[in-house]
């Protein structure tokens, strides 16, 4: 019981000290949410030009904007959070930190999910400013949203994004210079087969089974059956997006810390850790 108090005690540490490294440079904050926001205002934009093309009501309209706006809010949700998970390791560089940090008498998984929890705090505080501000500008009608099964579908993939992350921030842990951008690839595979911007069913053949696989696609799927169809929790539409990110949280998380592990160990021997810059 002890170890375990001392355990979620130092979890919150790294939570507590990410949000101080974030309240140091608020500046970057303020940059990064207004990029997203324009981006996002740059994407819904598109469903504009559906009504040159004739035919189109209002109706359809709104709800091609509805969908754009949440492809767009997932993806810098996702950004967010990833780049959150990526930089545990460039700013433990930058402090010149990361070495005291790994010889701390904490395991992995503290440390990893600690810090995890906090992107996933920060990524969700970014996504729902984004969404309002975008809803506002299109004047959408989101009364009939089921804002609870947002959370919770959004939450329920967090789990499988960290595990993700964690895979993804050994690329900075073993290339000091570019592993952060190196990450980037990650980032864009999602990108391209999780249906952010058009379903899946667009993208071919081959391209389909490697979608299924990707959490972003049952996130996609689940919140705009609640923020478009008000689909509670409960529905056969949630079950069919649950179960999919509960599997992949409950492997990926795991499959993550031993690729870290791997890493880390490597990194060790290697040298690797030291500060870059």
């Amino acid at each position: 019981m002890a170890s375990l108090t001392h355990q979620r005690r130092a979890g919150y540490a790294f939570f507590e000290r990410n949000w101080n490294l974030t309240k140091r440079y608020w500046g970057w904050e303020i940059v990064w949410l207004f990029y997203n926001v324009i981006n996002a205002l740059s994407v819904t934009l598109i469903s504009k030009n559906t009504q040159m093309l004739g035919n189109v009501n209002q109706a359809q309209v709104d709800s091609l904007t509805l969908y754009l706006l949440i492809g767009t809010s997932v993806w810098s949700y996702l950004s967010v959070t990833f780049d959150g998970i990526t930089d545990i390791i460039n700013i433990e560089r930058w402090e010149g930190t990361i070495e005291h940090t790994f010889m701390a008498p904490i395991s992995r998984f503290t440390h990893m999910v600690g810090s995890c929890w906090y992107a996933v705090v920060h990524g969700l505080l970014f996504t729902f400013i984004q969404l309002i501000i975008v809803a506002s500008f299109f004047h959408l009608d989101l009364s009939q949203a089921n804002y609870l099964t947002a959370v919770f579908v959004l939450l329920l993939g967090s789990i499988s994004f960290i595990g993700f992350g964690i895979a993804a921030s050994v690329l900075p842990l073993l290339y000091t210079e570019r592993g952060s951008q190196m990450s980037f690839i990650v980032k864009a595979i999602i990108l391209l087969v999780s249906g952010v911007y058009y379903p899946i069913s667009a993208l071919p053949g081959w391209m389909q089974p490697i979608a299924r696989v990707s959490p972003a696609t049952y996130v996609l799927d689940g919140l705009r059956a609640a923020l478009q169809h008000n689909a509670p929790i409960w529905s056969s539409t949630i079950w069919a997006s649950t179960w999919p990110l509960l599997i992949t949280g409950v492997v990926s998380i795991p499959v993550g810390l031993w690729i870290f592990g791997i890493a880390e160990r490597y990194a060790k021997k290697a040298g690797k850790l030291k500060r870059n810059g």
